[in-house]
């Protein structure tokens, strides 16, 4: 429990009962900064899915009662799209060794109260448990002058630094999709962060 709010991890046909409010949440949470996202609830239903599919993949779930309020999602890296591949091939880094974390979405009333420390150790304890010892994610970059930035954002950089991640500029994938403000899709680089996990 973390502030009354129950924190689970699914894996498996366990997470498709999630994936109609993940879904809407997903699509609220990312139409803020810095992912100002033009979301689509069909898109996000179908990219849920895959989850109770894939091996190793897992979406740790923080609900109050019933209620679905937050969500982060982690897979094995060389289940990936070949977009996320990319950046470690190039690198001469090997996919199989990474296990991969995804979004992680909370509504706004809820932060604060120490679900995103939540998130990453659920997602930590899962790695481990599938034998992996390297975790990464990435996270888009915005240039610092962007019309759209709130004056109030704080960067999460430092959370992340906390968590024992180091960013890696060298590690750069490319996105695309529809920013709120934009009549199409347009690129987007994601800079990754990555750790070493320690024995435990």
């Amino acid at each position: 429990m973390s502030g009354g709010v129950s924190v689970l991890t699914l894996s498996g046909r366990a997470v498709l009962p999630v994936i109609p409010d993940l879904a809407r949440l997903r699509v609220e949470v990312f139409r803020e900064w810095p992912y100002l996202y033009d979301g689509d609830l069909d898109y996000e239903r179908r990219y849920l899915a895959k989850y109770a599919d894939l091996d190793g993949a897992t979406i740790v779930v923080a609900r109050d009662g019933e209620r679905v309020v937050g969500a982060s999602t982690a897979l094995p890296l060389a289940t990936a799209e070949a977009a996320m591949q990319k950046p470690f091939r190039d690198a001469g880094l090997g996919v199989a060794d990474w296990y991969y974390f995804g979004e992680s979405v909370l509504d706004r009333a809820y932060r604060g109260r120490g679900l995103g420390v939540a998130f990453f150790a659920g997602r930590e304890a899962r790695a481990r448990e599938l034998g992996y010892r390297r975790t990464t994610f990435c996270a888009v970059q915005r240039p610092a002058d962007h019309p759209l930035k709130p004056a109030d954002y704080v960067p999460l950089d430092a959370f992340w630094t906390k968590r024992g991640y180091a960013r890696r500029d060298e590690l750069v994938a490319s996105f695309d999709w529809q920013d709120i403000d934009q009549p199409g899709e347009t690129s987007h680089p994601m800079v990754f962060w990555t750790r070493e996990l320690p024995p435990g």
